[in-house]
């Protein structure tokens, strides 16, 4: 049934893609970005000089909560009407969901991390807006789309997978997608685009979170996705400026250092800064990273340099939107830095919204400290306050707060929305190599297939689980598939088993889910699995059997794998880059992505080999052997 369905996306598509060509693709988000009429501007200045200083510094602050579920007749509840009322924070960042699992080694499987729930979250936020005398500015992290937080929004594949099918169009959609999405559930400010260039191969926090290692590419691509954000009403924030691209050190966990001079990120990193800024963007975030060649003091992050943030980012380039820090609970500030303190260093270097910090109250009650020993100044706190305001009044938040519950499942997720989401990860999908040949797949529908899915580790896959849709896209085309799970904690015996058994399959597939996280356990496959794989080249060689590899999640764990014949890159998880790496692999969507990044010794950045949809004839032949519906056999022949 989900396979007939799926004659619709193109016709959605080309009307899409025909409406942002009549509106003119890159241009000024209007609705964010014009002057403030007379009564925006009065309601700002009015509510600035209505506020005490207190109340100002609380416009400043932004914890978060959960988009899960929550009574008002519960402790979380009243938590967050406190901070509302009496701290007056200045608006919220929104999470997804999480549960609480045992420490212990015994399981180490379990995962804590949950989607959250649109109505749930709208909810919240509205009864949040209703007790705060000032409107909230509510913002999240979807970088990925409303559903990369929140379970019924639209996924989008991760930037690298925009960069790998290098079109602005829908770069461009996907933002609008997203504004609409978002604000239909009360959030107004994403941070995103990544503009960072990756030009790291073990970078574990950026990575595929970044449009590529082109500072060109990077920057017209994030380009056009503010201005789909942006003309759809929301606020964009590029991010993490002065540029995260370059690190192997997860600024969760550590305090990365970037060694680069001026003349290297005038170049590099801050082109695409540049471009975001050209093109609008309301906000930008400040990273945590050490940059010795632009501050002075030892050890002091971006986010907490005067140097960099008031002097680099306002002065230097200009910017008077909105700057926000990276969260404040992140190792890189928490380890080193109270909340107080933290707060205070912040606000003194020019950032005007503290995110997240790990102790609101004590965040607040720290600026406050500071202003009255004359270590903050209150003309510092008001021209940030400002901005707060501005923002709010350029969003129509001082004309109404709240959003409508009932419209909500209008426009949140879809099929519209998905057939653009689809569209990207198709176009994305990049085929490194393929020395025998084998893609598209010739089998026939009755062959033996060996699917190998290969994990980092099997530990913390709540939300993305892989090989669940793989294996079953795979056996609606042939049937019998031999699945076999292996990761770093597979026994020598089951990896023998494998080794033994590969030659009685007609074809071998494998997928590879490898985690940018290496403060959950690295970013490698276990050696006995690598050398597993690397036997299975050889073998399939000699018997002539069809072996093709899928990477999902970095595009860097082919450098692994440098002997693997066929390699199909898809820059993402979840079920959408699943399916559609299958539907590649039957010869059923084109191929044509191009690597955004270089593999040393390997790819050079640009590289990627062409695949037609198979012919009609194959297509005939296909379906009249039960390969193919006839509904799907009409959308591939477009």
């Amino acid at each position: 049934m989900a396979h007939c369905k799926r004659s619709q996306p193109g016709a959605i598509m080309t009307g899409l893609v025909a409406m942002v060509m009549s509106v003119g693709l890159l241009i000024s988000g209007q609705q964010v970005t014009a002057p403030l009429d007379a009564e925006a501007r009065a309601w700002v200045a009015n509510t600035l000089e209505a506020m005490s200083v207190d109340e100002q510094i609380g416009q400043l602050i932004a914890p978060s909560f959960l988009s899960t579920y929550t009574s008002n007749d519960t402790e979380e509840f009243d938590a967050l009407v406190t901070l509302t009322r009496d701290q007056q924070v200045g608006g919220f960042l929104v999470f997804g969901g999480r549960e609480l699992a045992p420490d212990v080694l015994l399981n180490p499987t379990y995962g804590t991390v949950t989607l959250g729930q649109p109505l749930s979250a709208a909810s919240l936020i509205n009864r949040l807006q209703a007790v705060a005398r000032v409107p909230l500015l509510v913002s999240s992290d979807f970088e990925a789309g409303v559903g990369f937080r929140i379970h019924g929004g639209t996924v989008f594949p991760r930037a690298m997978a925009f960069g790998a099918a290098s079109d602005e169009q829908l770069a461009y959609e996907a933002g609008r997608i997203t504004a609409v999405e978002s604000l239909a559930i009360g959030v107004h400010v994403n941070f995103a685009p990544v503009v960072d260039v990756n030009n790291n191969a073990r970078n574990p926090v950026i990575n595929t979170r970044s449009f590529g290692e082109d500072p060109k590419l990077v920057g017209r691509l994030a380009r056009a996705y503010i201005h789909g954000l942006q003309d759809a009403g929301m606020l964009a924030t590029v991010k993490h400026f002065p540029g995260h691209g370059d690190t192997d050190l997860d600024s969760h966990v550590g305090l990365p250092i970037i060694p680069h001079g001026r003349e290297r990120l005038q170049s590099i990193e801050w082109r695409p800064f540049r471009d975001g800024l050209a093109a609008g963007a309301a906000g930008v975030m400040t990273a945590h990273i050490v940059l010795p060649a632009l501050e002075p003091e030892e050890g002091l992050p971006s986010t907490l340099s005067r140097t960099i943030v008031d002097g680099v980012l306002r002065n230097e380039f200009g910017f008077d939107g909105l700057i926000f820090t990276d969260s404040m609970q992140m190792g890189a500030i928490a380890d080193r830095w109270s909340a107080e303190d933290a707060a205070v260093r912040a606000i003194s270097a020019g950032n005007d919204v503290v995110l997240h910090p790990a102790d609101v109250v004590t965040a607040v009650n720290g600026i406050r400290a500071a202003v009255a020993s004359g270590e903050l100044s209150p003309e510092r706190i008001r021209e940030s306050v400002a901005r707060v305001l501005d923002a709010k009044a350029r969003l129509g938040l001082h004309r109404t707060r709240f959003v409508d519950l009932e419209a909500l499942s209008a426009r949140v997720g879809g099929r519209e929305h998905a057939a653009v989401a689809d569209r990207i990860s198709e176009q994305a999908m990049t085929l490194l190599s393929d020395e025998r040949g084998d893609v598209p797949l010739q089998l026939p529908r009755d062959a033996e297939i060996l699917y190998l899915s290969v994990l980092d580790r099997p530990s913390g896959w709540r939300i993305a689980a892989p090989s669940r849709t793989f294996i079953t896209e795979l056996r609606d085309r042939w049937p019998n598939v031999t699945a076999v799970e292996l990761s770093n904690q597979t026994s020598r015996q089951a990896i023998d088993l494998v080794r033994s058994t590969a030659d009685q399959f007609d074809a071998i597939i494998t997928s590879v889910f490898v985690r940018t996280t290496p403060r959950d356990g690295g970013m490698e496959l276990a050696p006995q699995i690598v050398s597993l794989l690397e036997q299975l080249v050889r073998t399939t060689e000699v018997r002539g059997q069809p072996y093709v590899t899928v990477l999902f999640g970095s595009p860097y764990t082919a450098l692994a794998l440098g002997s693997t014949p066929a390699i199909l890159l898809t820059y993402d998880f979840y079920d959408r880059a699943e399916r559609n790496a299958v539907r590649a692999l039957a010869g059923e969507s084109a191929i044509g992505g191009r690597l955004p990044v270089t593999l040393p010794n390997m790819f050079p950045l640009g590289h990627g080999l062409d695949r037609e949809i198979r012919t009609a004839e194959r297509f005939e032949r296909a379906s009249a052997h039960g390969i193919i519906t006839d509904s799907r056999r009409r959308e591939l022949a477009r």
